[in-house]
């Protein structure tokens, strides 16, 4: 139970992150009137929301599982937002990047283990 929970907390950190890089493409350059539309924006706000529901699960986590296990978890949501970033943000990912992601599931493995 305690690693789908850390698979959940995973996935509403990158959820949140998304909702943010949408909301933030929305806006045109940084002013006054800039800051009050990510103020109001609903994919800010949901994204914040979002957070603070992965904050709550991460403090059950922490009360559940060494810190030294469950911490390096956290390290899949960058892997996951190199995912995101190809496929959704339609980025660059170069060989260089995907190798990177690799070795970090492949330490997170051997923590686990």
């Amino acid at each position: 139970m305690n690693y789908i929970l850390l698979v959940i907390n995973i996935l509403l950190l990158v959820s949140g992150q998304m909702l943010w890089k949408t909301g933030m493409a929305h806006l045109s350059p940084m002013g006054l009137h800039t800051i009050l539309h990510v103020v109001k924006s609903p994919y800010i706000i949901g994204g914040g929301l979002i957070y603070v529901l992965a904050t709550g699960i991460w403090l059950y986590i922490l009360t559940r599982m060494p810190f030294s296990i469950a911490y390096p978890f956290q390290s899949l949501a960058y892997v996951l937002g190199i995912f995101i970033g190809f496929a959704l943000f339609k980025e660059t990912v170069t060989p260089i990047q995907w190798a990177g992601a690799a070795v970090i599931v492949f330490g997170v493995y051997l923590i686990a283990r």
